[in-house]
């Protein structure tokens, strides 16, 4: 469908509204609630972004709920798949801006420890809303066996999260003198990630930001001393371990970056986040 965009609506999927996604009204997936639709099996063709080369290619998707996995496959005939994604660590958001394509899809996974971006989508609106729901339903389904006292009420909001915030800001290293880098930085909870480009496959690092009670603070500009940026507009993040160092181009993506920021920090940490903290506050990873 080059050249047409279908006209902007806003719906809900499953219990959660998404912002402004770029599917024609008719597209509009049952306001429901987890009980619909079903995932049990689900098989496919969908278009995939390659991570070394960034072409998109037809690629068979399977959702298994049995195994508890998306799976992909390089070949319609291939007997082993060529990524299995558990349903345990899945996120599904839809990214049409990020991707270029008004049905993208962006599935995150954990692989080796690392968080791993898949870009998909597919010509049919409905067909990439109906796979969206599939995940979601996964999910729920997931989540009740996990937590089986837990409510629908409480599980709808983890079948799938949207970024508190993306975009670009210059960064520093741990040193703080190897001069400043633009990169894309993806707001995901607690995990600010980042990298070389919007659509990477993988983080060039992440910075694990815990609660103001835990010695995490958000400061507007930067030290005296600071060298080497390019953007006017500074924020400090300060951790128990060190200080991260970041640059906006605007002062209004200064802003909204603290405001993403703040948000975070004055929230009280979780016993489980505080597993994530031990292994990402203070992992700087590239540059």
């Amino acid at each position: 469908m080059p050249g047409m965009r279908p006209k902007l609506s806003s719906w809900h999927l499953m219990g959660t509204r998404l912002p402004e996604p770029h599917l024609s009204p008719k597209y509009r997936p049952s306001t429901t609630g987890p009980s619909s639709p079903t995932a049990s099996y689900r098989e496919g063709l969908l278009w995939k972004r390659g991570r070394d080369n960034g072409q998109f290619l037809s690629r068979k998707f399977v959702l298994t709920e049995r195994e508890g996995a998306l799976k992909y496959f390089n070949k319609n005939d291939a007997k082993e798949p060529k990524a299995i994604m558990k349903i345990e660590h899945l996120n599904a958001t839809f990214q049409p801006a990020k991707m270029g394509h008004p049905h993208g899809l962006q599935v995150t996974y954990l692989k080796d420890n690392s968080t791993r971006n898949i870009f998909i989508y597919h010509e049919d609106g409905k067909e990439i809303v109906d796979w969206f729901n599939a995940l979601r339903a996964a999910r729920f389904h997931y989540l009740q066996v996990a937590f089986p006292g837990a409510s629908d009420a409480d599980l709808v909001p983890k079948l799938s999260r949207n970024y508190l915030k993306e975009g670009y800001m210059e960064k520093t290293g741990p040193k703080q003198t190897e001069g400043f880098r633009k990169r894309w930085f993806t707001m995901d909870d607690r995990r600010l990630m980042y990298f070389k480009d919007p659509l990477d496959a993988f983080a060039r690092g992440e910075v694990f930001i815990g609660s103001k009670e835990s010695g995490y603070t958000v400061l507007e500009g930067l030290p005296l001393s600071t060298q080497g940026h390019h953007w006017p507009h500074g924020i400090t993040i300060v951790t128990p371990d060190r200080k991260f160092l970041f640059t906006c181009e605007t002062e209004s993506d200064q802003r909204e970056w603290i405001a993403a920021f703040q948000k975070v920090v004055d929230r009280p940490m979780l016993p489980q986040e505080y597993a994530g903290e031990g292994g990402r506050h203070g992992a700087g990873g590239q540059q």
